[in-house]
């Protein structure tokens, strides 16, 4: 199939990108790398009045850190965020999680920026920006607004920015020492959409005797409209000496309350849910050996 008939906008600044979506309204639509929403305008899946290309816009590219945090721009690409060395070093699970994206052909295109607005329940992105606390910069031409990771993501495919708003940005929060990251996630086939996934992040203490966990994060990806938190888990272990916890256990806490999980071709809401429990056991498990590794080292 091809897509419906729409106006091709190319904005060659963010002001007049912001500018077009407000005089055109809810038909129009943003055009970034184009990896979600091109496939789906050739499968009628969705149809736009105008489409607003912000490809080739300097202003949305880029990587910095900024005091406590790294800013990364909404344009940057999946290729240029997995290969940055000051990603690596400041926000390390986003270098885990790249690989997972699609393919490199994707990955070549597609951004950080478009992968978040996009919202889907499986993206990688997501759910690091949901589990670390990262702020979305979003501009209009009312002005610029920040908007939590936490308020952002509002159901399958949809944010709480408006429809004139732009994604300019994303600051990530950087962890101290003595932490660890990991991610795992299973799908039919390398570069699907995950069935079930986790992200996990995790600071221990300087305890003497034993190490306990001072901070926890673990985002969930396919078991919901949204990336989740897995807030049960989260709170059932910070404050925990790490050789006590089970990585089997945390990954079934991390299970909790999740009374919506959903129903599709790839498997029941029950099969998702054990899925997701054995992803977030071995995110832990890794994560722990990571975060320990660098304390011994330390």
């Amino acid at each position: 199939m091809k897509p419906a008939v729409f106006d091709y906008h190319r904005a060659s600044t963010v002001e007049e990108a912001v500018s077009l979506l407000a005089d055109l309204g809810e038909e129009a639509k943003i055009l970034a790398g184009g990896q979600s929403l091109v496939p789906m305008l050739s499968m009628r899946l969705a149809f736009f009045d105008h489409l607003i290309d912000i490809s080739r816009l300097s202003e949305l590219q880029g990587i910095e850190r900024r005091g406590d945090e790294l800013w990364i721009g909404a344009g940057t690409t999946d290729a240029r965020v997995g290969s940055d060395p000051q990603v690596r070093q400041a926000v390390p699970l986003l270098t885990r999680v790249t690989p997972y994206i699609g393919h490199f052909q994707i990955r070549n295109r597609g951004t950080l920026g478009g992968s978040i607005a996009h919202a889907d329940a499986a993206g990688e992105y997501p759910a690091v920006a949901l589990a670390l606390d990262a702020m979305m910069e979003v501009r209009s031409s009312r002005g610029q607004r920040t908007i939590a990771a936490a308020d952002f993501f509002a159901g399958l495919w949809e944010t709480t920015m408006a429809s004139d708003e732009l994604l300019t940005g994303v600051r990530f929060p950087m962890w101290d020492c003595r932490s660890g990251f990991a991610v795992h996630e299973f799908s039919r086939r390398h570069g699907d959409f995950a069935i079930a996934g986790s992200v996990v992040a995790i600071q221990l203490d300087d305890h003497e005797d034993q190490a306990r966990v001072s901070r926890c994060a673990i985002g969930l990806l396919g078991l919901g409209s949204t990336p989740r938190r897995a807030t049960a888990a989260e709170t059932a272990v910070v404050g925990m000496p790490v050789s006590e916890l089970a990585a089997a256990e945390v990954g079934e806490t991390a299970m909790t309350g999740l009374d919506d999980i959903p129903e599709d071709v790839q498997g029941s809401a029950s099969y998702r849910a054990r899925v997701g429990a054995a992803m977030t056991a071995r995110a832990w498990a890794q994560a722990v050996e990571d975060a320990t590794t660098e304390a011994i080292d330390a």
